[in-house]
């Protein structure tokens, strides 16, 4: 059995073929349903943790690999980003700011008074985003065409409600943000992933700054995952685009609902 240990390891394991192709495929499948859905870090982190990685390095790295995976999936939705920059603007600068927020929350409070919420929280975006073009009721969306300054003010207060938990948790985000567009009108969920994964990519990008500069990344597991997660970010998004957007909706939903399912039982 071979075994590689780069210089660059930090470590003094060895990563086998069957690690290195283990975590390859767990970070294209995390980024894939990243890219449709959100949850991808409930198949990455796992991973990470079985190849050896320590907790607090393996969500570190984690968090580095589907960024990276938010970023492929971004090119391959770049067609489909037909947001004004009026709107664009506003909505990322809420994105980092928040992000941020997030961040300090969760360097301040303790991570099981907020595993109580999370749940709840879940399962809100699940049946807001299953039922969001009803409570928009056919009224145009706020994001897609040009809106007024109370309702884009309100669509950017949203997202840095979004933002605040993204940097706080991220777990199960991508459902969370997809609930919110279409609160806000939108019914393109294509347009909805290409904008969830834009704003995705600043959120998390403080999260990566943060675990580099602690020297937090196991990078010799990290840079199969990432390479795995660029691939599997790119392709998802490429196919999923080729569905009829009736399965992807369904996919969502059932994705949401599994996710709320899982944190309950953890929870409670």
């Amino acid at each position: 059995m071979h075994c590689f240990v780069p210089q660059f390891s930090g470590t003094s394991s060895c990563l086998t073929l069957h690690i290195i192709a283990f975590l390859f495929f767990a970070g294209m499948l995390g980024a894939a349903l990243n890219s449709v859905a959100g949850g991808g870090s409930f198949i990455a982190f796992p991973a990470l943790l079985f190849a050896g990685v320590p907790p607090i390095p393996a969500n570190a790295t984690n968090a580095i690999a589907l960024w990276t995976g938010a970023a492929a999936s971004g090119g391959a939705y770049r067609k489909r980003l037909g947001v004004p920059r009026r709107v664009m603007i506003p909505l990322l600068s809420a994105s980092l700011v928040g992000g941020l927020a997030g961040a300090y929350l969760l360097l301040k409070t303790p991570a099981h008074t907020f595993m109580r919420v999370l749940p709840w929280l879940t399962l809100g975006a699940t049946l807001l985003f299953a039922f969001g073009k009803k409570l928009a009721g056919g009224r145009r969306s706020v994001i897609e065409h040009e809106s007024t300054v109370p309702a884009l003010a309100g669509a950017t207060l949203f997202q840095l409600g979004v933002a605040v938990y993204g940097g706080y948790f991220g777990g199960g985000m991508g459902i969370v943000m997809l609930a919110m567009l279409a609160a806000l009108g939108m019914t393109d969920i294509h347009a909805m992933n290409a904008l969830k994964s834009v704003m995705g990519f600043v959120i998390n990008g403080v999260a990566v700054i943060t675990f580099i500069l602690a020297g937090a990344v196991y990078w010799r597991e990290g840079a199969v995952m990432i390479a795995g997660a660029i691939a599997g970010g790119f392709l998802g998004a490429h196919y999923a685009m080729k569905m009829p957007q009736a399965w992807i909706r369904y996919f969502v939903v059932l994705v949401g609902a599994g996710m709320t399912a899982y944190f309950f039982l953890r929870s409670y």
